[in-house]
């Protein structure tokens, strides 16, 4: 089983050598072509200090005397050599390294590419800590066996070319040379299948600790309040203590097998040495040949290893590439269409639910699915603000995924002006609807970078409209750099509230025609969310109105949409006026009464609320 697995990496390794040569032909060509220079060189140079140890040197003795032409000649025959060989490996070491960095740069782009084009659901199926280590470590392990790949290559050409220089020269100190060179490869072959199941483990706990490393620092908040700092680092130990073992096992093998790999063309050298002296002594060889030889079985050492370390790097090529095959064959991708929305229309756009079914696929194949939505049906007219309401896991923020076609619906369709969403191109989706989720996200960047995203059209006069009407323009005016403020990772230094605004100021700056909002100012005070959303039904200074779908729970919310459409299980139980549905639906009666209950015991007076640390201490009045 063992010997089947190994012959296996071999061959999977060989077609993954096989795609990087296909993919990079001319560099490989130019790498080869170097290589094999260098080994005709050191071929050469054997044969030319034979020549320089038989004609110069040993007359020279025997005369006691130097013929100067001689000797500048075999000066200049060596001078000559060492050139060329000095340019094989410049031209070698240049196009192999240009060749893995191309293909590593170019599959980390290939992987991250495939990443946006999957749906949320598998990337919810995948720790990002796995998906980190499938574009970092594991494009670089696919690729690492390319920089000695031409080496090895030039170094099968220069052992043929051994092999019929040592038959030219002498059939006994040839058949030596049968005896090494199978021996140095066959030992390379089980160097290789002892390490594969090795380098294999070490590249899974590679990503595994990836993984922890992300969950501990992204969970920083949690690890810290709940005091867990011990358990996470002792976890990590654990899984870092495991790889570590995992490399040290590496190492182990190749200790054991670098001192064989050195020795067996040292013995050739030797057994070079103890046939040609009988030889010699026979008169079938000169002293010349001799010493080509055994300088040959010298310095072939060295190019023989490069067979070696690509047969040995095989395996975790071999690892590597599986673990990136896996995102880049993963299935589930949205494909765009090509219609588009009248690029100068200035009006808000209407959304349309008709029918829709959706689920979320299980994570093994022979799970069953789970249904989350049902025959869900409803508009939100053009200009109109519509308020989804319902109990936590309801389905209010799978809907509001539809909406900007995070996700298909399994059955039923999503018009937008009466366009189905999977018909529009991806233009014309970003363009005309934006969606603000329930969690913020900021970049490592400055507020002004994170609000254009470097989209073209928004200046610093539409940033500072988008601020004001998410009223975020009073605490970013505070800010010590104002719009140059670099707000941290995730914008730590800002509030909960403040992140949530600087989000909805991103989506505003882009003039969308539909905007969905995903319980987007739930860390707002109410005061300040109603005047957001007074400010998104009556948009001033310019901006293009929007219809407005939002997910909501505040009373005082829920009161300003045009109607409200209750949800319960991933159905529409009942829609219309917030007052009207108070009257008519106990359940949502009930619903919203808890909710406001839960909101006046959160609007306690908390001296910290909505307080940033760019913001302490300075006299700004952040909530309107």
């Amino acid at each position: 089983m063992a010997s089947k697995t190994s012959r296996d990496v071999l061959g999977r390794g060989l077609r993954v050598l096989g795609r990087a040569i296909r993919e990079q032909p001319r560099i490989f060509a130019a790498a080869v072509t170097g290589s094999v220079l260098f080994g005709l060189m050191v071929i050469g140079s054997a044969f030319v200090v034979g020549g320089v140890v038989g004609e110069v040197a040993a007359p020279a003795i025997a005369r006691g005397s130097v013929a100067r032409g001689t000797l500048a000649l075999a000066a200049a025959a060596l001078f000559g050599i060492s050139v060329l060989r000095v340019v094989g490996i410049f031209g070698r070491r240049l196009g192999a390294g240009y060749m893995q960095y191309a293909l590593q740069a170019d599959y980390r782009r290939r992987v991250t590419r495939r990443y946006l084009d999957l749906p949320l659901s598998w990337h919810h199926r995948n720790a990002t800590g796995t998906l980190l280590s499938n574009a970092n470590s594991d494009v670089e392990a696919a690729w690492y066996p390319i920089a000695p790949l031409p080496f090895a290559v030039g170094t099968l050409v220069m052992l043929v070319g051994a092999v019929v220089s040592l038959f030219l020269t002498d059939w006994a100190l040839a058949l030596v040379g049968l005896a090494v060179f199978p021996a140095l490869f066959a030992l390379n072959v089980v160097y290789s299948r002892r390490m594969a199941p090795r380098q294999a483990r070490a590249q899974r706990l590679r990503a595994e600790v990836s993984g922890i490393a992300h969950e501990s620092f992204d969970g920083a908040l949690v690890v810290k309040t709940m005091g867990r700092e011990a358990q996470e680092t002792a976890r990590f130990a654990a899984r870092a203590g495991e790889l570590r073992d995992a490399l040290i096992s590496v190492g182990r093998l190749r200790g054991v097998f670098d001192p064989m790999l050195e020795t067996l063309p040292s013995l050739g050298t030797l057994a070079v040495l103890v046939v040609g002296a009988l030889r010699l002594g026979q008169g079938a060889i000169t002293v010349t040949e001799l010493v080509s030889v055994a300088f040959l079985f010298t310095v072939l050492a060295f190019p023989v290893r490069a067979i070696g370390w690509v047969l040995a790097e095989l395996p975790r090529s071999v690892a590597g590439w599986d673990r990136v095959r896996h995102v880049l064959d993963a299935t589930g991708e949205m494909p765009y269409g090509e219609a588009t929305l009248d690029p100068a229309a200035s009006t808000p756009a209407t959304l349309a639910f008709r029918d829709v079914h959706f689920g979320y696929e299980p994570a093994e194949a022979h799970l069953p699915g789970t249904e989350v939505l049902g025959a869900v049906s409803f508009t939100v007219p053009a200009g109109k603000t519509i308020a989804l309401v319902g109990s936590t896991g309801a389905g209010k923020s799978t809907i509001a995924s539809l909406a900007v076609r995070l996700v298909d619906p399994r059955s039923g369709t999503i018009t937008l002006d009466g366009i189905d969403a999977r018909e529009l191109s991806a233009a014309a989706l970003a363009a005309n609807v934006a969606l603000v989720a329930q969690v913020p996200f900021v970049f490592d960047d400055t507020v002004r970078a994170n609000i254009t995203l470097d989209r073209p059209g928004i200046g610093d006069e539409e940033v500072w409209a988008a601020l004001r009407l998410a009223e975020a323009d009073g605490f970013v005016a505070a800010l010590p750099d104002g719009l140059d403020t670099m707000v941290g990772e995730r914008g730590t230094s800002l509030s909960g509230g403040q992140r949530q605004r600087l989000t909805l100021a991103r989506a505003l700056a882009g003039r969308p025609r539909l905007l969905v909002l995903d319980d987007a100012t739930s860390a707002v005070d109410p005061r300040v969310e109603a005047a957001i959303l007074a400010g998104l039904r009556t948009p001033t200074e310019g901006a293009a109105p929007a219809s407005i779908l939002v997910v909501a729970y505040r009373r005082a919310t829920i009161a300003l949409a045009d109607e409200v459409i209750y949800v319960e299980h991933g159905r529409v139980v009942a829609r219309g006026t917030h007052a009207d549905l108070l009257a008519t639906v106990p359940g949502y009666t009930d619903l919203v009464t808890a909710y406001e209950q839960a909101e006046q015991e959160r609007e306690q007076p908390r001296p910290y609320d909505e307080v940033s640390p760019l913001t302490s201490g300075l006299e700004v009045e952040v909530d309107r």
